[in-house]
Formats: C-alpha cells, sequence, structure tokens
C-alpha cells in the first residue's frame, strides 16, 4: 500500500493530476499542464483554447492523459479520459488517438498524403518520402477526405523517411482511400 503522505513521489496505480506551471511542480519529472498544452501549440501549432475544457493527468511514467471533466485528485482508476501523450522521455510522443481527436486544427508539423501514402501509412507500412522539407520528429500524418484535410494518426520522419506509429491492433487494409 502507498503512503498517503508521499506526494512528491509518482506512483504508476493511480492518476495524479499534473500542477498548473513548472514552478508548482511536486513530482520531479512530471510535465506541467502548461508545458503540454504548450508542447502541443508549439509543435502542431494548434489553438491553446484547444484543451481549454480538458484536465490533464499522468499514470505511471510519463503517460499524459486529458480528461474532459474535474475530477478528485489523485484518483485509483484503470482509465480516465484519453491517453494523448507520452513524456518522460528525450521526445515527447503525441498518441494516435490524440492526433485523430485534436489535430484538425494543426498548423505546423502535417505531412499530407497521397491516397497511395495514406494506404500505406495506415497499413503500419514505413515509406521514402523525400519530400518534406520541415521538421523532422512526430508529425500529423493526413489525408483529404470528403474536401478536409484529416489527421489519419502519428508518423515519425526522419532521414527521408516517414514510418508508420499506428498501433497494430488499429492498422487497416484499406481498399479505397480518396
Amino acid at each position: 500500500m502507498r503512503d498517503e503522505t508521499a506526494e512528491d513521489e509518482n506512483w504508476g496505480q493511480q492518476f495524479d493530476r499534473l500542477p498548473e506551471t513548472p514552478e508548482d511542480r511536486v513530482v520531479e519529472g512530471r510535465p506541467s499542464r502548461e508545458e503540454v498544452v504548450d508542447w502541443w501549440v508549439e509543435r502542431f501549432g494548434l489553438d491553446p483554447e484547444t484543451f481549454e475544457n480538458y484536465t490533464f493527468w499522468e499514470k505511471g511514467a510519463g503517460k499524459i492523459w486529458a480528461f474532459p471533466a474535474e475530477m478528485v485528485d489523485p484518483i485509483q482508476v484503470e482509465g480516465l479520459g484519453m491517453r494523448i501523450l507520452r513524456t518522460r522521455q528525450r521526445h515527447w510522443k503525441p498518441s494516435t488517438n490524440a492526433v485523430q481527436r485534436f489535430c484538425r486544427g494543426a498548423t505546423k508539423n502535417v505531412i499530407e498524403l497521397s491516397p497511395g501514402e495514406a494506404k500505406a501509412f495506415v497499413a503500419g507500412h514505413d515509406q521514402q518520402l523525400d519530400r518534406w522539407e520541415g521538421d523532422w520528429g512526430y508529425l500529423v500524418a493526413a489525408h483529404e477526405l470528403a474536401g478536409e484535410l484529416e489527421p489519419l494518426g502519428v508518423g515519425l520522419y526522419l532521414h527521408g523517411e516517414l514510418r508508420s506509429t499506428v498501433p497494430k491492433g488499429r492498422q487497416e487494409d484499406l481498399v479505397k482511400l480518396d
């Protein structure tokens, strides 16, 4: 059983609310709400108001969840909202669900894929795409559907290659994507 007075430690079996700012941090290594929102704004050009009605929580080491309501802190449940980000590593990694949910309004680090490239991406295939001239790292892989650019998921772009990070259980063999 965890010592309930150990507020300065991360405990992987419960959700702990992120502090509002870095100055409010009690648990070493835990990002603040401000840092999480700033990361989405800086990396993908999202409007900070995108996350206005969400609370942010950490469960485990660096698994960040967004929840569209208030909740008691800490809370021991299996899931709370949507996992949106993995931190506590060199490069923060957004989740596929978060990119699909929040990145329709992304203005930076979005790579638009042709129908064939989009099919390969959602099927989990890595592909050589030398045309990208933006930042390396995690990108929003998107494709135009019904006249709108839709985020398909997270791609990792390195050395001219777009690596699909679509989870195996979500990879689809799409017959028609146009």
